[in-house]
């Protein structure tokens, strides 16, 4: 696949996913349409060699992997792993309110989001609804407005001079958007919006009342290059559907000779403890289904090798004072190896080296970041899922400034390197060839 190719895959992805559940319904459609077979948990499965499969798990995680020609189960896997959620505005259960003439949302922050570029910008809503339909049974479905739909507008400088000097937010107060105007005799019911927009994408189901929903704010702009020679991207939720859908591009590339595994979890943004996070039971659960027997599996597990990808902090042209002096991250320069003495990386010598070795058989130099050591270091489902699987792992990413922001910026090269890398780990066997020789 060419780089401009790819980057039209990945803008059409991030454009299309504006939640979990939609990134989850698109990486399922996308695996089905090149022959893999959806599985379900509350089923027994029939597995044959050279086929791949897909289990999602609350419509918001997905676990995808391909049963090789040339091994069997208990050789292990070549596991990637990615999470589907970015930090948002999430609506609050009964979220709507008069304010004055205004029609407001309630909402809670989700996740570590930057805040002060959720201002002034045209942001939609989208995630999934549950209902009661007219028969009495509950039905949950996606639902995005895909329009500007609400707007957060800024205080007025001249009410506040000291803006541009320190800005306090409180979340209660300040971050409620603005849905419209009240009128007089007008419909204003907010769960009247609801059904209409779900009978707009949901024609011929006569839905009847909304029990509940997880809906999200998101920018409505949509993913675009930019820069003198188009060599950097901007968009919403680069971290981390840039690193789900090079795992998913990854995947469908991979023959059907070696055992291969994409895992995308959900709320990593929240700490990852729930039924779809990757300190849940998903991973596990499959992996308990394909070697029921437990000592084939942890022997299996062993001789697996896990890369975790999420986006990597690229050094800040502003606040390069930010950045380890030696450790300096770049756009477009390759996939970052992230490390960290506490382990909130997963990385550690061998499986850094493991990595590396895989990214010079792709033809592609890989950069090496750490934090400064006087800032705390954030982390990912890495640690967490090399600790439950006791599999060797490496924390790696594409490298990106404005992380946790509405919109994130990276090289319009990183996501295809990162691409690259997979691929080329898909297809390796370097990870069995480590020898602990004193040990």
């Amino acid at each position: 696949m060419k780089l401009n190719t790819y980057n039209e895959s990945l803008f059409s992805f991030l454009a299309t996913s504006p939640s979990p559940y939609h990134a989850v319904a698109n990486m399922k459609r996308v695996l089905l349409a090149h022959g893999f077979t959806l599985l379900a948990e509350t089923a027994p499965w029939q597995l044959e060699p050279g086929r791949g499969y897909v289990v999602t798990r609350d419509g918001a995680a997905l676990v995808a992997f391909i049963l090789g020609n040339n091994e069997t189960v208990g050789d292990g896997f070549r596991m990637a792993a990615a999470h589907t959620d970015s930090p948002s505005l999430k609506l609050k259960p009964r979220p709507e309110y008069r304010n004055g003439a205004f029609r407001q949302l309630g909402v809670e922050v989700y996740g570590g989001a930057l805040l002060a570029p959720w201002f002034d910008r045209s942001l939609s809503l989208a995630g999934r609804v549950t209902c009661r339909l007219a028969d009495g049974a509950l039905g949950v479905y996606l639902i995005d407005f895909a329009r500007p739909l609400l707007v957060l507008p800024n205080l007025a400088i001249h009410l506040d001079r000291e803006a541009n000097k320190s800005a306090t937010l409180n979340q209660q107060q300040h971050l409620p958007p603005i849905l419209g105007l009240h009128e007089e005799g007008a419909e204003d019911d907010f769960a009247h919006l609801l059904l209409e927009q779900l009978a707009k994408e949901h024609p011929g189901t006569d839905f009847n009342e909304i029990l509940a929903f997880d809906l999200f704010c998101y920018d409505h702009q949509p993913p675009l290059t930019c820069g003198g020679r188009s060599e950097l991207i901007s968009a919403p939720r680069l971290d981390n559907l840039l690193s789900c859908h090079a795992g998913l591009m990854a995947l469908e590339a991979a023959g059907h000779d070696k055992n291969t595994l994409l895992f995308c979890a959900n709320h990593e943004e929240i700490g990852s403890t729930s039924t779809s996070g990757a300190n849940g039971s998903l991973l596990e659960a499959i992996l308990e289904r394909l070697l029921p027997e437990a000592e084939a599996r942890r022997i299996a597990l062993r001789r697996s090798f896990l890369v975790s990808a999420d986006n990597a902090h690229a050094t800040h042209p502003n606040h390069a004072d930010k950045a380890d002096p030696r450790h300096e991250i770049h756009l477009n320069r390759g996939p970052v190896i992230k490390y960290n003495a506490s382990q909130r990386y997963a990385t550690e010598a061998p499986s850094a080296a493991v990595i590396k070795a895989v990214c010079h058989e792709a033809g592609i130099t890989p950069q090496e970041f750490v934090m400064r050591s006087d800032l705390p270091c954030g982390s990912t489902i890495g640690p967490m899922t090399a600790a439950r699987l006791g599999t060797m792992t490496v924390d790696i990413g594409a490298a990106t400034l404005a992380m946790h922001s509405i919109r994130e910026v990276t090289g319009s090269r990183d996501p295809y390197l990162l691409f690259s890398t997979l691929c080329r780990f898909f297809a390796s066997d370097l990870h069995k060839t480590l020898v602990f020789a004193d040990q």
